[in-house]
């Protein structure tokens, strides 16, 4: 797996923006950052798109910006030029995936169809986007359209949203959803960024959903189904985890300990 892709799936929520307005897209950044997500697809449904990526990247530069909705070779060479660190399409366009890899650039098309994923598999690719995700039958179709293509991982987008993300992101199939339900696009017209944060950080609850297990000679044992996302996210607040003590099985990790605390799967 891409480095890139690889800490897209740790960051586990990929924001997908709408903004008509680059001068908001670094105010935007800072929100989603300090919300807990670092990490944010800047759709070419605007005009402003190829601005705000730069400005967001030259601003947040810890952050992964990439490009949404990129349909054409042009767009994804003025996304790249911008910054963007990954493409993704609605669709699946043998000109714009054979772009990206010959430049090395992580590349999700979409695919909602075997046929669109045997496609892509073709071309050597193992992370494809699923959209739209709800309308296009939802994890049924994901794990169903998993089962044959071993090794392909999915990034649903379209109808995600509080109630439903969990079961995505909770599926060994998925590497991470994107979603728009903490950038709304009303809001960020409105300038209104605390709204944005506070949204980010609900989201990142949710996706975490870290259970009490025991305590454990004053260890607190906390479950996850995603271990190695849990990890993350509570290291970018201040948790420190002992490398030495984790252990990992085919699926991944397995356990890991940390400043009062363990973090098992389950």
């Amino acid at each position: 797996m891409d480095k890139i892709v690889e800490e897209l799936s740790k960051i586990g929520i990929i924001p997908v923006v709408v903004i008509e307005d680059a001068g908001k897209a670094v105010t935007l950044a800072k929100a989603l950052c300090e919300g807990g997500l670092p990490a944010a697809e800047v759709t070419f449904r605007t005009a402003a798109a190829k601005d705000a990526i730069a400005a967001m990247c030259k601003a947040c530069p810890e952050m992964i910006v990439g490009a949404g909705t990129v349909l054409t070779v042009q767009q994804a060479e003025d996304a790249l030029a911008a910054g963007a660190k990954f493409i993704v399409s609605p669709n699946f366009d043998e000109a714009v995936v054979k772009f990206c890899l010959e430049r090395k650039v992580p590349v999700l098309p979409g695919c909602a169809t075997p046929t669109e994923v045997g496609k892509a598999v073709a071309m050597g690719l193992t992370e494809v986007k699923f959209f739209p995700a709800e309308q296009a039958g939802g994890l049924a179709m994901i794990k169903a359209m998993a089962a044959p293509f071993r090794g392909v991982k999915f990034m649903p987008t379209g109808g995600l949203n509080t109630k439903n993300i969990g079961a995505y992101l909770d599926s060994p199939e998925i590497i991470a959803c994107g979603g728009s339900f903490m950038v709304n696009g009303a809001k960020i017209a409105a300038g209104d960024f605390e709204w944005v944060r506070k949204e980010t950080e609900a989201a990142v609850e949710k996706m975490l959903s870290l259970s009490f297990i025991k305590a454990d000679n004053g260890v607190n044992v906390l479950a996850s189904k995603r271990p190695e996302r849990a990890v993350y996210h509570m290291s970018h607040r201040g948790v420190s985890f002992d490398e030495s003590t984790a252990v990992y099985d085919e699926k991944g990790l397995v356990s890991i300990e940390g400043a009062g605390m363990r973090i098992v799967r389950g």
